[in-house]
């Protein structure tokens, strides 16, 4: 039931545009007969909406905790030392679900607030658009750092707003996005400590024994597993992901 409230608003958006497309023009397709009845003002309307359809995978990887997520993920396989394992598709689907876990309230909020309304014809579609806006925005400036927003307004030299709400969009999204990428750097860096300082235990006894022509990674790397799997690495890896959205 929770996915089907987090996809099922992308479908019926995407079905009612292309009806809303259907509609505001004379021949089947894609064609529009300008000055033959048709409302230039609803055609452009369709027009806005197929583009931000065209840039939803952007904005479900830049916009929600997908970012964050997946940057940790392959921060831990690296740490590791698996090189593909686990593979990208495996690491970039649990990304997804667990980006669906996280952004549920979100996705909730969007279904109440502008799908269901749309659907029943309260509002238009410019009115969805801003409504999907306000709820995205409300997840961003929640995590986005301050010290990131005001780079932006160093760059351009003009002063910043008292209140986040003030920001504009396209300042916060480039805002949001460096913030996501610095709390997942500085997660990444606490997985690499405990395999790190395993890899330099291996290194020395091999050096004390004398085999300094066998690599340490190859050594290390069975014990790295065997670490991992004794406590639980999976279950820690994403407890600290999920918990670091509660901050």
């Amino acid at each position: 039931m929770n996915l089907k409230r987090f996809f099922l608003p992308l479908i019926v958006f995407l079905a009612s545009s292309a009806a809303v497309a259907q509609t505001a023009t004379n021949l089947p397709g894609v064609a529009v007969n300008f000055g033959q009845g048709t409302n230039l003002v609803d055609t452009l309307e369709v027009l806005l909406l197929f583009t931000v359809l065209t840039l939803a995978p952007a904005i479900i990887i830049l916009c929600t905790s997908f970012t964050r997520i997946v940057v940790v993920l392959s921060f831990m396989r690296q740490a590791l030392g698996t090189q593909n394992m686990p593979p990208n598709q495996l690491l970039i689907g649990f990304a997804l679900f667990l980006s669906i876990f996280v952004m549920m309230p979100t996705g909730t909020s969007i279904w109440e607030n502008t799908i269901k309304p749309y659907q029943a014809k309260q509002i238009d579609a410019m009115q969805a658009l801003k409504g999907l806006e306000t709820d995205l925005r409300a997840f961003m400036e929640k995590h986005v750092r301050k010290n990131d927003i005001g780079l932006f307004y160093d760059v351009t030299n003009a002063a910043a707003p008292a209140d986040i709400k003030a920001v504009p969009t396209h300042y916060l999204i480039p805002a949001f996005i460096i913030s996501e990428l610095k709390t997942a750097f500085q997660i990444g860096f606490l997985l690499y400590i405990p395999f790190i300082v395993l890899d330099m235990v291996v290194a020395s006894v091999l050096m004390a024994m004398g085999m300094m022509m066998l690599p340490p990674m190859l050594v290390s790397m069975p014990f790295k597993l065997l670490l991992f799997v004794l406590v639980d690495g999976w279950q820690l890896v994403t407890g600290a992901i999920l918990r670091s959205f509660n901050t």
